[in-house]
């Protein structure tokens, strides 16, 4: 949208929505710019959830060709085979995703996300990845973070029925609300980079054991030169051992990574549909509420598990 009001046909289209919180936070989200890469389920549900709310713009980047794994969880692809041949995941989710509201513009780029200057990713206002190595997730935090506006980043993994979103919103301001007004306030997110950087010891007790294993899971794959998800319960052995040099190196005790937790997200790589759902569902209203309020603020590293 390039005016600064609404125009009758969208007043007419989000009406629930501004009932709720109002024309001016409906404005701001229609001009909101949203890159994703790595179309997965938990995505398609992000991609949907947004595109349903009316962000501005919304670009998908992912290259790849449809797989078993991606029917099985991205209800944006086509049962049909004859109209994915020869298109991307990218391309078929972008068809389905304008039906789903033709007054958001849906577009695809292609490329390696990774091998783009940091000057592409200030087009947008929130970045999503997911299906990232660790080694990517670093690097594209790190672009967004050179820039001189402040571009929100997130990162979302879904694995079975355990999911999880990092958040960094950088320097972020937002009103509390208090009995006498509302009082400005700001909140300094760490990188990715400085998140998983802290030592295990530091970090509060009521931290996610999901968070660890996340930290081991990671670091096999990129020890071991595989994509996100490349892993099996013949691993199982060579993780478990991992996990036990990790703590030794970070003085915490094996407990904090139940063996059973990690055969499970050795065992359950795949994403689980209704779990994509609920992960998805979280990690869209993260960001409609970054742009409607501006006065929520969440953990830098928000987990979410089922």
């Amino acid at each position: 949208m390039n005016g600064e009001e609404l125009t009758e046909q969208e007043t007419a289209l989000y009406d629930r929505q501004i009932r709720v919180w109002g024309a001016d936070a409906q404005r701001r989200l229609s001009k909101s710019h949203i890159l994703v890469y790595g179309m997965k389920g938990t995505i398609a549900e992000f991609c949907k959830n947004i595109v349903l709310a009316g962000v501005g713009s919304l670009t998908l980047v992912d290259d790849r060709a449809v797989s078993e794994e991606a029917l099985s969880a991205n209800f944006l692809i086509p049962p049909d085979e004859s109209v994915c041949s020869g298109k991307t995941l990218a391309e078929l989710c972008c068809d389905s995703l304008r039906e789903f509201n033709p007054m958001v513009r849906v577009s695809v780029e292609k490329g390696d996300l990774a091998s783009l200057g940091a000057e592409f990713f200030d087009k947008f206002d929130v970045v999503v990845i997911s299906c990232c190595s660790l080694a990517t997730k670093k690097l594209i935090n790190a672009k967004c973070r050179k820039l001189s506006k402040r571009v929100s980043f997130y990162a979302v993994d879904c694995r079975d029925c355990c999911g999880e979103i990092f958040v960094d919103l950088q320097k972020y301001n937002y009103a509390k609300k208090k009995t006498d007004g509302a009082a400005e306030c700001e909140l300094q997110y760490p990188s990715f980079q400085e998140a998983i950087s802290v030592p295990w010891r530091s970090l509060p007790r009521k931290v996610s054991k999901l968070y660890f294993a996340m930290r081991v899971i990671e670091r096999f794959e990129e020890a071991e030169g595989r994509k996100p998800g490349e892993i099996c319960i013949e691993d199982l052995p060579a993780v478990l051992k991992l996990k036990k040099e990790l703590c030794e190196a970070q003085s915490v005790n094996e407990s904090h990574i139940p063996d059973t937790l990690l055969e499970r997200l050795v065992m359950g790589a795949k994403e689980f549909p209704p779990v994509c759902a609920i992960i998805g569902g979280t990690l869209g209203q993260l960001g409609k509420l970054q742009k409607l309020y501006e006065m929520v603020s969440w953990n830098s590293n928000a987990v979410a598990k089922v």
